[in-house]
């Protein structure tokens, strides 16, 4: 199916681009989300009587991300969780458990999907490198500290 992106796509493309995708992608996710358009002749004129509105809009989101990640980088956020004698938690440590934490330090703007964990769920106790995803273009880093549950 060919699409018109109505913003930034990672491994995709850029705002404006029209652009082939498999039919169940485009129908389940990039339209639904509001990121593409079903390139017809029609929305093409209609996306190039909007274009400058909508660059407008994806440049305030890129200024908003950077002004969240320059007072987010190098922050460090402390979670408190039950752990073994080995160090070894009993649940672990999730990006919904990171976000929730870095909403509770004043930013709201983070969401679960936002945070990476590319080791997946932190299992252990101990100070880890984590990078949140602000925007497509936007990633800033911080530290998660797992400190152990004193009982």
């Amino acid at each position: 199916m060919q699409i018109i992106l109505l913003e930034k796509v990672v491994n995709l493309g850029n705002l404006g681009d029209v652009v082939k995708v498999r039919n169940g992608y485009a129908r389940n996710f990039l339209i639904p989300q509001r990121k593409a358009k079903r390139a017809t002749q029609a929305a093409l004129q209609e996306f190039e009587a909007r274009r400058a509105e909508l660059e407008k809009v994806q440049a305030d989101r890129l200024a908003a991300s950077q002004a969240v990640a320059a007072r987010l980088e190098g922050q460090s956020v402390r979670l408190t969780e039950k752990a073994g004698v080995d160090g070894r938690l009993f649940g672990s440590v999730t990006n919904f458990d990171i976000a929730n934490a870095l909403k509770a330090a004043g930013f709201d703007s983070v969401e679960k999907s936002m945070v990476r964990l590319p080791n997946g769920p932190l299992k252990t106790i101990g100070e880890f490198p984590i990078e949140v995803a602000l925007h497509t273009d936007v990633v800033a880093n911080i530290t998660v500290v797992v400190v152990a549950e004193v009982a």
